[in-house]
């Protein structure tokens, strides 16, 4: 039986929704260089939460996870200067999306970093 982890599932179905963000900026709005820092730190997220499940000690998860966490804080931004820039304007789920993401690991990394000690 696969056991479901619901930060790989929300961090793997913000991605997709990035990458359609972004083609959605490419192909009509023709904007191509916050897109491209949105789909990089955006799809980040995902791949370093994904390789935290196979990290080879708690040092390592924790590593894994925060870099995550930081690629969620970066993609906070590009969402947020997207929008005042006027290029996105049904942003409201994308970023209530990623700040859910931000909260559950930044609970994860801190949850781990007490049952540290």
């Amino acid at each position: 039986m696969v056991r479901q982890n619901i930060i790989v599932d929300k961090t793997f179905k913000f991605a997709l929704q990035i990458v359609e963000t972004y083609k959605t900026l490419v192909e009509l709005k023709h904007e191509f260089v916050l897109s491209k820092q949105l789909l990089r730190s955006g799809t980040s997220i995902g791949a370093n939460v994904n390789e935290a499940t196979e990290a080879q000690s708690k040092a390592d998860f924790i590593s894994k996870m925060s870099i995550a966490l930081k690629e969620a804080r970066e993609t906070s931004y590009w969402i947020k200067l997207l929008h005042e820039s006027k290029y996105l304007q049904n942003d409201n789920n994308l970023l209530e999306d990623n700040i859910e993401i931000i909260r559950i690991i930044t609970s994860i990394v801190k949850s781990t970093k007490a049952n540290l000690h």
